[in-house]
């Protein structure tokens, strides 16, 4: 009978005998902490709340007809952001703007002036640069308010947009869904055909109008917070589309600081300053995550009251 010849091993059969393969080890200084102070612990990162930025503009300023040098601005600003000014957007005052523009030729603000807002109707049917403009070494911008979307408003958009200019749109009104599906529109018609885009600043939905009566454990399920979240990602979705973050005007006097009151006051501003704070967070958080830092603009000013959308205190 006839016998085969042995198999030869499988190629694995040695490796497998001589044992798990040896890992490389890692130097004693990747468990080492860097030289420095801090001792046995690693340095961690500043807190975000202790970041100050070096240099602030200031994009949404409005003065009086008569204060062309920004003397109550100045004031109101304080010393902590008056010394870190680097530049405002002024908006011209819609009465008397001529005499306006001529106290800042003669005088001057003392501080740099990078854009003067230059106010229009959406909804009129003609346009154009007030003639006392045409020699300002000022660049200039456009500042409008929203209520609804008609077809003038499309082509008055879209004039201001073609000058190149930026556009600053204020939303005079509760973006209800069908009224942001006409927001929506008029952007979406107004930018249409044209060759280039210049910056839009929607200034009045950070932080939008609120009800302080409404707990934050009840405002992070109320449809008015769902709805401005999705409003919210939908308009990131314009990469022309910038916003600008003002103080709120809600229905109730902005906390003041408590520095020269007495102990009661102070610990009961002080908690209601810390209340503010969070709602603020609430509504910076959802355009932070959609917009990013890059497309949020500081303004000091806030909006005007008008209308029934908020009272002010």
């Amino acid at each position: 009978m006839a016998t085969l010849p042995p198999q030869p091993p499988s190629p694995g059969v040695g490796i497998r005998r001589k044992g798990p393969k040896a890992l490389p080890s890692l130097p004693l200084s990747a468990f080492s902490p860097p030289n420095s102070g801090t001792g046995e612990f690693f340095p961690l990162p500043p807190s975000p709340s202790a970041v100050h930025p070096a240099v602030v503009v200031d994009a949404h300023v409005v003065v009086a007809n008569a204060d062309a040098s920004l003397a109550s601005w100045k004031k109101e600003t304080g010393q902590d952001l008056s010394g870190r000014i680097g530049g405002v957007v002024l908006s011209l005052p819609e009465t008397d703007g001529e005499k306006f523009v001529a106290g800042l030729q003669t005088n001057g603000p003392g501080v740099p002036i990078l854009s003067l807002m230059v106010p229009f109707e959406l909804q009129a049917a003609q346009h154009g640069l007030p003639p006392y403009t045409s020699g300002l070494s000022i660049p200039l911008s456009f500042s409008t308010s929203f209520s609804k979307a008609t077809p003038e408003a499309v082509a008055s958009l879209k004039w201001a947009l073609s000058q190149g200019r930026p556009v600053d749109i204020d939303v005079r009104t509760a973006l209800s869904d069908s009224a942001f599906e006409g927001f929506e529109d008029l952007l979406s018609k107004a930018i249409a055909d044209l060759p280039s885009v210049p910056p839009i600043i929607i200034s009045s939905m950070l932080p939008p109008p609120h009800d302080l009566s409404l707990s934050i454990v009840k405002l992070m399920k109320h449809p008015s917070y769902r709805s401005f979240q999705s409003q919210t990602a939908a308009l990131s979705l314009f990469p022309e589309l910038h916003i600008k973050f003002l103080p709120p005007m809600w229905d109730a006097p902005t906390p003041a600081t408590p520095l020269t009151t007495t102990a009661a006051a102070s610990e009961a501003n002080a908690k209601q300053l810390k209340e503010w704070k969070r709602r603020v967070k609430m509504y910076l958080g959802p355009v932070m995550e959609a917009f990013g830092y890059q497309r949020i603009i500081f303004g000091s000013f806030p909006i005007p009251c008008f209308g029934q959308r908020v009272r002010c205190g």
